[in-house]
């Protein structure tokens, strides 16, 4: 009888006991003859995600605040059940810096000890809804900190800078623009050389500060005793007929290569920013940003279907109701929010992510009243969005960067974060001390020649 002559399942069944004896074999020659559940065991502890790890809690959360480059800055500070390992974030409104710093150390503090710190997302909603009322500036950017906080935990956990977290690098930095500003057209575009010559390729271009505030002269309202002596004056009508000599200024002189970005800053009625919106069309804008206020959303739609000027929108948002809307209808090409405004990095990235399906690219407002713990925030996100689209940049003093060792970097135009762990910038409270906070937070007040306020 040869081999041909045995059924075939019987040979399937004889080949796989024979495959099982050699398995078994193998793997007690590899093991020295351990037993099998000896074998499992020893094979689990070479895998340390295997086990897990101990979850650590908050232990406290604190603020710290300094001012070393002039505008108040906020920082929070998460400290762990882990010996040496803390968390900072951003939660800087300058304008009531010392309100917030009442609202973390009073409030926030009592309602985070013992909560987990990996638990980001459902910290994030318990101390959002935690007051009942919510959408105020004071409690987002004291979330804010916090939340940028737990995500600097996390990444020094994980040993990855925080852009990994996010989904790793789709650029090798993050491209930034200049401020450059001048009294005259011409002082202007010397300034938008200057930052040519140092990399960037992207200028945000002003004349005599926002609205022109600076060339303004002599309000009638000042004259009548009315309203605070240091409140600003604007013509409105001064304004809007030079900005089209500015651009046409800069463009003959800076040429078509670098990239011209503009803020109207809220100050014009909605018929006059989509009338000096279109004026510029033939300058190739970058973005023209904030032409109007937060009341006035639904101006956007008219103004879309007048120019194909970029839009950017945001720096006064401080909930999801105020952009979605706008976004869905693709109204702006900019998202341009402050993101300790709107609660951190967990909302921001949600943000983000609904941009990219409308082509909206982000844009994060970065003043010198953001921290740099908030600008590194900024530009680890950056680093890890494909929709990003330009980010502000910033200039450091010296004392900032002795309070803030690990501070962002820029050159060529770029901004580079350091690769440490988590959002990479720690804070010596030693040197913040030399530079505390005030409740002088400058005067945001610009008023019509009659003394009307005009809103921001």
């Amino acid at each position: 009888m040869n081999q041909n002559d045995f059924p075939q399942d019987v040979s399937r069944r004889d080949s796989i006991k024979k495959l099982g004896l050699g398995s078994a074999a193998g793997l007690l020659g590899l093991f020295g003859g351990i037993s099998g559940a000896e074998a499992k065991e020893r094979d689990q502890d070479k895998f340390t995600y295997a086990k897990g790890v101990a979850p650590i809690k908050i232990k406290s959360v604190r603020a710290i605040g300094t001012a070393p480059q002039g505008p108040n800055l906020v920082v929070v500070r998460v400290d762990t059940t882990e010996p040496g390992l803390y968390g900072l974030g951003c939660a800087t409104f300058t304008q009531r810096a010392e309100v917030v710093v009442t609202a973390i150390d009073r409030y926030l503090n009592d309602l985070c000890v013992g909560k987990d710190v990996d638990n980001i997302e459902d910290t994030w909603h318990s101390v959002y809804t935690s007051s009942y009322w919510r959408n105020g500036p004071v409690l987002n950017n004291a979330l804010s900190g916090l939340d940028q906080a737990l995500w600097d935990i996390k990444g020094k956990r994980a040993g990855l800078p925080l852009y990994q977290l996010l989904g790793g690098k789709v650029r090798f930095a993050v491209p930034c623009y200049g401020h450059g500003d001048g009294k005259t057209p011409e002082e202007l575009a010397d300034n938008v050389a200057k930052f040519m010559s140092q990399g960037f390729r992207h200028v945000r271009v002003q004349q005599g500060l926002y609205g022109a505030t600076s060339l303004a002269k002599n309000p009638d309202f000042k004259d009548a005793g009315f309203a605070n002596s240091k409140d600003a004056f604007m013509d409105q009508v001064t304004y809007m007929k030079s900005v089209p000599k500015m651009f046409d200024v800069v463009r003959k002189r800076c040429g078509e290569e670098v990239e011209l970005l503009h803020d109207i800053h809220e100050r014009l009625d909605p018929m006059d920013s989509i009338h000096l919106i279109k004026s510029v069309e033939d300058y190739r804008p970058f973005f023209i940003e904030d032409p109007f206020s937060p009341e006035n959303p639904k101006w956007f739609q008219m103004l879309r279907q007048n120019t194909t000027v970029p839009i950017a929108m945001g720096e006064l948002f401080n909930n999801q109701n105020e952009w979605k809307e706008a976004m869905v209808n693709q109204w702006f090409d900019y998202i341009r929010v402050h993101v300790s405004q709107i609660g951190g990095i967990t909302p921001a990235m949600k943000l983000a992510r609904l941009g990219e399906w409308f082509n909206i690219k982000t844009a994060w407002h970065g003043p010198p009243d953001v921290s740099p713990v908030g600008h590194s925030a900024h530009a680890h996100m950056d680093l890890a969005l494909w929709n990003f689209g330009i980010q502000e940049s910033v200039r450091f003093n010296d004392a900032l960067l002795e309070v803030f060792p690990g501070s962002p970097t820029i050159k060529n135009g770029y901004m580079y974060v350091n690769e440490a762990p988590g959002i990479g910038v720690d804070i010596n409270e030693k040197a913040a001390a030399k530079f505390p906070i005030s409740n002088r937070a400058g005067n945001w007040q610009v008023r019509k020649r009659d003394g009307t306020l005009i809103r921001p």
